[in-house]
Order: structure tokens, then C-alpha cells, then sequence
């Protein structure tokens, strides 16, 4: 690891650090229920459309405002389209159309296993990241948080499988789209800011080929449901980003990261004061079993390494490598090393 060179003092933000976490929790919370409310008016594929076209005119703002530019080179825009598809276009997709049978709710408590799945594929995909019992142990305990969420030992009656499905499968693709970035786009030269901003407008064009050939446009479009998409778009992955941005580069990407455990909780919350969704007892203790095991497979256990021969790196608040923040563009899924999240 090299050593990184002292942060510069930058000016103090308007709003403390605490503030903006909670707004970005509130933020990422509530993009489950923009969701169900813009499914309601227009096709979960102009939903994904407009939300990835919002987020994108809000970081290409924010670009233009730090006199930023976009990354340089073909192999990095090809890896950031993979990116895309995994970390936005895809699981924004999956989300969309699994809030088609389940509830929003629901769909908030699938989102926090994705750091279940990605424990798993840690197994075989990073050799350097290998499970203590502990982590293993999470992994256990997320799973039959998951089983308790669903009803398992009811047979899973009340649940739409393939919404249920779509949801996990949702999941399941931020954990893989951060592993890759994690591999592939490490040290571009280029800052979060403008790795991100490519990545969710290269996931904008995405949908703009696909959108057409499963949907067409709508005789007329609601208020409500076009709000919803806005602020799914502008809010949870447009200024979310920004927010998040904020906050790892003032306190650490470990911090940061605890935001993940308040998004079902937030999103729960929503659905059952603002679309009447029933929620019986396992829905919550199940979803506190998961975020429980999603926090024991977070968990680092010190290596014990031989006395260095040279000065070691200083101590102190890191910020994030390019790709950690690239694959931060989801942010439905929010979460760190890589975000977010929805």
C-alpha cells in the first residue's frame, strides 16, 4: 500500500457531517417508495429511464461546477459500461419491476443482502479477502434473516416468488458489478465525480436502447408518479452521490458505510405510513436478523505483520479509491467500499 499524501484542508461544509448522513439515509430510504409510486403511473423501464436521466443531469451539473471532465480512454469507458450495467441500469431495472408484485418494503430488506452476496462471492472471486469465522457466521445468520423475512416455514405463502426473486437478483448485482469495479477500474487517474458521472449516463444510454423495444410512450402521465420518478432520479441518485462523496471524504469510507443499516429501516418505515403496506412480525425481526449478518460479514480482523523497515502510512481519514466511489453510483444501493446502494 503506498502512502497517501495529507488531505488538504477544505472549506467547511454548510451542513455538519450527521446531517447529511441522515439525510442521505432518508434519501436512499424513501427511493424504494419513488419507486412504487412511479411504477404506478409509467413502465418500470421508464422509471429505471428517468431516473438514471435525472441522476445523470445532476452530476453533469455538479461536473460542470468543479470544471471536472470525463474519464479518458477506451478501456476505461468499456469497463465503465460493464459498470453500468451492473451497478444502475440492471438493478434499477430488477427493482422496478419486482416492486410491480411486492412491497416496498419488502424490496428495502432485499437490498440490504447485498452485502451477504457479496461475502459469498468473496469466497471465490477475492483471494485477498478471505472469511473469518465471524464474517462466515454472518453469512449464516443473514440468510436466516432473509428465511425469517419471507415466512420460510409458512412455504413462503403471501410472497411473490418472482418478485421476491427479481429483488434478490437486484442485489446480487451491485455485489458483483463491486467486485469488478473494485478490480477493474482501480487507479484511472480520474476523480469519483467524473468515474460516477460517466457510469450512470453510459447506464442512461443504456436504457434509452433498451426502453423502446419493451415499452411504449404513455397516453398520459400522472403528477404524482412523474414526481416520484424525479426524485428518485435528482434525489436518491443524482444528490445522494454528492452527499455520500461528502461524507466518506470527511470521516472515512468505514463510517460512511453504516448508512446501509438505516436504509430498510427508513424504507420500512415509508411504506407502512405512506402506502398503507401491511407489515407482520417477521417482516421487521428479520430484516434486523439480516442486518445483523450483513454486519458481522463487514467486520476486519487485524493482521499481525513484521516490524516495517520504513515509516509506515499515517494513520488518519481515508478517502475512497476511484472505483470504490464509481460503483457508489447506485445507490439504491448506498453502501461502501462501494455504495448503495439503491
Amino acid at each position: 500500500m503506498t502512502r497517501e499524501a495529507a488531505p488538504t484542508r477544505s472549506p467547511s461544509p454548510l451542513l455538519d457531517w450527521r446531517v447529511r448522513f441522515g439525510l442521505l439515509a432518508l434519501i436512499w430510504g424513501f427511493s424504494f417508495l419513488f419507486i412504487k409510486v412511479g411504477t404506478d403511473g409509467v413502465a418500470p423501464f421508464q422509471v429505471t429511464f428517468g431516473r438514471l436521466l435525472f441522476g445523470t443531469a445532476v452530476l453533469v451539473v455538479a461536473l460542470a461546477v468543479k470544471r471536472d471532465r470525463l474519464p479518458r480512454g477506451a478501456r476505461t469507458w468499456g469497463h465503465l459500461a460493464v459498470a453500468a450495467f451492473l451497478l444502475n441500469a440492471l438493478p434499477f431495472s430488477l427493482f422496478a419491476y419486482a416492486e410491480l408484485t411486492i412491497p416496498s418494503t419488502l424490496a428495502g430488506i432485499c437490498n440490504a443482502t447485498t452485502p451477504l452476496w457479496g461475502m459469498v462471492l468473496s469466497l471465490v472471486a477475492l483471494s485477498e479477502d478471505r472469511p473469518t469465522r465471524v464474517r462466515a457466521a454472518g453469512l449464516g445468520i443473514g440468510f436466516v434473516g432473509v428465511l425469517t423475512v419471507l415466512g420460510a416455514w409458512q412455504g413462503f405463502s403471501g410472497i411473490d416468488v418472482t418478485g421476491t426473486a427479481l429483488a434478490l437478483l437486484a442485489s446480487f448485482s451491485y455485489a458483483v458489478g463491486w467486485i469488478y469495479v473494485r478490480r477493474t477500474l482501480s487507479g484511472t487517474g480520474s476523480s469519483h465525480l467524473s468515474l460516477a458521472t460517466a457510469q450512470v449516463g453510459t447506464a442512461t444510454l443504456q436504457l434509452a436502447l433498451v426502453t423502446p423495444f419493451f415499452t411504449s410512450l404513455p397516453d398520459s402521465v400522472e403528477l404524482l408518479p412523474l414526481l416520484a420518478v424525479v426524485a428518485l432520479g435528482a434525489l436518491g441518485t443524482g444528490y445522494a452521490m454528492l452527499l455520500q462523496y461528502g461524507v466518506v471524504a470527511e470521516v472515512g469510507p468505514t463510517t460512511a458505510s453504516m448508512v446501509t443499516y438505516f436504509i430498510p429501516v427508513i424504507a420500512t418505515a415509508a411504506g407502512v405510513a405512506f402506502l398503507d403496506e401491511h407489515l407482520a412480525w417477521n417482516t421487521p425481526v428479520g430484516a434486523a436478523i439480516v442486518l445483523l449478518g450483513a454486519a458481522l460479514t463487514q467486520t476486519r480482523t487485524s493482521r499481525r505483520t513484521p516490524t516495517p523497515t520504513s515509516t509506515p502510512p499515517q494513520s488518519g481519514t481515508r478517502t475512497p479509491s476511484a472505483p470504490a466511489a464509481a460503483s457508489s453510483a447506485n445507490s439504491s444501493n448506498p453502501r461502501l467500499p462501494s455504495s448503495r446502494l439503491t
